[in-house]
């Protein structure tokens, strides 16, 4: 019986002893596991990291364009084309607005201008001018025109002759960035004319003067086609400041051989100055030597009316 007792407690501690040293064993494999599954996940998210920043990438890049490819490089254009349109702006507001250079102005008038005044009745003549304005608001220009002959308002059967004149000048515009640019002009050429007191035939002759003349302009002048101009001043003719026959306006004095009288119906001759005065209008072209922001400008409006907008 004892012998039986004692096997039982023999047997009932070694199966507590092996079970201690059981929990031991587990107790020591798991942390080594948790450090094993640790250091798996570790490694599975180093080798998940990349795929994770290239998907993370990719979404920036769809949340900062939302664009395919081909709307991408057109947006790039819209972007390009703004910006010149932006640095257009700017030149068209700066330079552009300055139309008084490189232009080119095909004209016709009246007046002193194109190219001759005169007397009261037939009053002016009828021409037609060049205008070249160089980059600096200093413009050339040149008229030719004629006097169309006419009957004399006092007698019938009288009537008065034609002519043509000349004129060239330079001329200088002010307020280059406004639409009505002030000017000063200084030419040369027919200045005047009046008609001989007395007839030949049925006809009374007519006498022209050259001289210098000086005008203060008037002129209307944008980027568009269209040109205007008005002109006013005053002549000098040096040939009508001299006394006897060097003076054109003055004849001898049949009655009195070596004097000489007015050849005109105005006792005193023609007057040396006066005052004149004139209109054109005109064809401008387009700047014939335009910059780069220019020929943009051109280039879309070409389109522009090409696409009908």
């Amino acid at each position: 019986m004892f012998k039986k007792l004692f096997l039982t407690v023999c047997l009932t501690a070694f199966l507590a002893w092996a079970q201690d040293d059981e929990d031991d064993d587990e107790w020591v494999e798991a942390p080594a596991a948790a450090a094993s599954k640790s250091a798996d996940a570790e490694d599975d998210d180093e080798d998940s990291a990349p795929s994770s920043k290239a998907a993370a990438g990719e979404e920036d890049d769809e949340f900062d364009d939302g664009l395919t490819a081909a709307q991408r490089n057109e947006r790039i254009s819209r972007k390009k084309f703004e910006e010149e349109q932006r640095l257009d702006e700017y030149a068209n507001s700066e330079r552009r607005r300055d139309w008084l250079r490189n232009r080119l102005m095909l004209q016709i008038g009246m007046g002193s201008r194109y190219p001759i005044m005169g007397e009261t009745g037939m009053g002016m003549g009828f021409g037609a001018g060049i205008e070249y304005i160089l980059p600096f608001h200093l413009s050339l220009f040149g008229s030719y025109g004629f006097l169309p002959t006419g009957t004399d308002n006092d007698f019938d059967d009288i009537d008065l002759e034609g002519g043509t004149g000349w004129k060239a000048g330079i001329n200088y515009y002010l307020f280059p960035k406004n639409p009505l640019h002030l000017g000063i002009s200084v030419s040369y050429g027919t200045v005047y004319f009046d008609h001989a007191v007395e007839p030949k035939g049925n006809e009374r002759p007519i006498i022209i003067v050259d001289g210098w003349q000086f005008d203060a302009l008037i002129s209307y002048l944008t980027n568009e086609w269209y040109y205007l101009q008005f002109s006013f001043g005053m002549y000098y003719a040096p040939d009508l400041a001299k006394s006897g026959k060097d003076n054109p306006s003055m004849r001898e004095n049949i009655q009195d051989r070596g004097t000489y009288e007015s050849a005109v119906v105005n006792k005193d001759g023609m007057s040396k100055t006066g005052i004149v005065f004139g209109i054109a209008i005109g064809y401008a072209l387009p700047e014939l030597f335009p910059d780069d922001t220019e020929k943009r400008r051109r280039e879309r409006e070409k389109l522009r009316k090409k696409e009908g907008r």
